[in-house]
């Protein structure tokens, strides 16, 4: 699928031309028919002028505030993912030795779909998305038994 936001210089190159053309046959259409005939019709157009810069600096400012809010919430959502996955490094500890190893490669490798998935378009999201699922598969099949084995130990089962 092809999207025009991947060709960031086509769009440049004909918003610029297709502005300029706009230009260009505004100002003819303006010479063509001698532009304002009197002072009133010349107030009128001031005022729809004044209003219609005034609802694209609007337009323009609550854009910019969208978007530096969502890219406010991206960050924060890495952030507190990021501290996730280093908590659970750290408490691999607390499990035994081989199966700390195994849970500490699997977060390896799930921290590099992570940063992948951060990285790349959104064609790849799904097959990211599958292969983090299996990852958290195993990675909880990895504490599951640990964790039930010292469940059976504290109720003497």
């Amino acid at each position: 699928m092809i999207r025009i936001s991947d060709y960031p210089i086509l769009v440049f190159g004909l918003s610029l031309v297709f502005l300029w053309l706009s230009a260009w046959i505004g100002s003819y259409l303006r010479k063509r028919f001698r532009g304002l005939v009197n002072d009133e019709d010349l107030q009128d157009f001031k005022v729809v002028e004044g209003a219609t810069l005034t609802l694209l600096g609007l337009l323009i400012g609550f854009s910019f505030s969208m978007a530096i809010s969502r890219y406010d919430q991206r960050k924060n959502y890495e952030e507190s993912e990021a501290n996730a996955i280093g908590t659970e490094y750290v408490r691999a500890d607390f499990l035994p030795a081989a199966d700390a190893s195994r849970v500490r490669a699997l977060l390896r490798t799930y921290l590099d779909q992570r940063i992948l998935f951060y990285t790349t378009r959104d064609e790849q999201h799904r097959q990211i998305d599958a292969s983090t699922a299996q990852l958290q598969a195993e990675l909880w099949s990895a504490v599951q038994a640990p964790a039930t084995a010292v469940s059976q130990l504290r109720h003497g089962v």
